[in-house]
């Protein structure tokens, strides 16, 4: 008997690697012939390759909003289902949940995931554009997610309320599951490096992301004499609109304000020489980054807002601020700054608030029961 097969519909190869490679292995390792499609970055698909997964080229650019592009989306799509024949399609973010399931339930695939990893850009803005296409994108969700035997994993329940006021999504096929999980055998707590304080964002820089707040705090604090270093840590996303341009990142750092250290592969080494962690994001499905400096006991700075706020609780394990508010995140920062015994108790509670909710095998384990609620004589036709 040939084994299943899992097709994931992935926007970024390298995110795959990062926060779908554990689920891939348990599956692979309970029988499923894994196949990989995104588009094509060089070492992130050596990565996919090297596993023993089969990787597919997927034509997809998450900026892009040219019909003709995402046609041949859809196109490829359809193409890829119809050749491998794969039992399960798991869809992971906007243009694969889309895209890939108006192909999975047009093509009639036995079984689908969709992850709503966030809701991106186009929620957070309010101006016409982003209005329009969200009265474009909504009825396509509700056809793609209204496949007769899915399971819908949302990150965050802002998420899921919002999806379900639109009634995008039947709340019977809901799943909550927070985040990608993280190994806590690798990321773990270990001594406080040495002053001065380094005060890290941990993110692509993007607007979205809140590197602007960043950026005013870091200059704020350091006008008040602030002897702490702030570094940026994460690459540069062209295909957002919201990415920031090289010049102005140059020019930040020839002004003193921040560092960039750029991507990091090695993010135990890098946040072990960490003090506090800051990412003022305006909206998340459940951002990674958090995630692993809570899990090594670091305190977090970040917005009270959806996915952010799920990470950190406010005056345990860290400070929650008002989205958009460099002031109001320089004084968090502030409050941490000279207090080693603050940042020692906050970054304790961050340790365990991440075991108990974000542990890697918890996230296989509620992805992998995902599954089988849709493999063929378990789930309601």
């Amino acid at each position: 008997m040939s084994p299943r097969r899992l097709l994931f519909l992935m926007n970024e190869a390298l995110f795959f690697t990062t926060h779908r490679m554990p689920v891939a292995l348990a599956a692979q390792q309970a029988g499923y012939e894994v196949h990989v499609a995104a588009p094509f970055e060089a070492g992130a698909v050596a990565v996919i390759r090297e596993n023993g997964f089969h990787y597919h080229d997927l034509p997809l650019k998450r900026g892009g909003r040219s019909l003709w592009g995402e046609a041949r989306l859809l196109a490829r799509c359809c193409q890829l289902i119809r050749r491998i024949k794969p039992d399960l399609v798991h869809h992971v973010a906007m243009k694969p949940v889309i895209f890939g399931g108006l192909a999975s339930r047009l093509l009639g695939v036995p079984g689908v995931v969709h992850a709503v990893t966030g809701l991106g850009f186009l929620f957070i803005r309010d101006d016409w554009t982003a209005r329009l296409i969200r009265g474009l994108i909504r009825p396509l969700y509700r056809f793609a997610l209204g496949h007769p035997n899915a399971r819908v994993i949302f990150q965050n329940p802002d998420d899921l309320q919002l999806f379900l006021g639109h009634h995008l999504v039947q709340e019977e096929v809901t799943l909550m599951i927070k985040g990608c999980g993280v190994d806590m055998t690798t990321f773990a707590p270990c001594p406080a490096p040495e002053e001065p304080v380094v005060v890290m964002f941990p993110a692509r820089i993007l607007g979205d992301k809140g590197v602007h707040e960043f950026v005013q705090a870091a200059r704020e604090l350091k006008a008040a004499g602030a002897t702490a270093r702030f570094v940026l840590v994460g690459r540069r996303d062209p295909a957002n609109p919201t990415d920031v341009a090289e010049a102005a990142i140059r020019a930040w750092e020839a002004e003193g304000v921040v560092e960039w250290w750029g991507f990091q592969s090695d993010m135990p080494a890098v946040l072990a020489q960490a003090h506090v962690i800051c990412m003022p994001s305006y909206r998340e499905g459940l951002p990674r980054g958090l995630i692993e400096a809570a899990a090594c006991g670091l305190p977090i700075v970040t917005a009270d807002v959806p996915g952010c706020r799920e990470v950190v609780r406010h005056g345990e394990s860290g400070f929650l601020v008002p989205v958009r508010d460099g002031p109001a995140t320089a004084a968090a920062i502030g409050k941490l700054l000279d207090a080693p015994e603050l940042r020692a108790a906050m970054g304790r509670a961050a340790r365990q608030l991440a075991l108990a909710e974000f542990t890697v095998e918890a996230f296989v384990a509620d992805t992998l029961a995902a599954y089988d609620a849709v493999r063929p004589g378990q789930a309601a036709a």
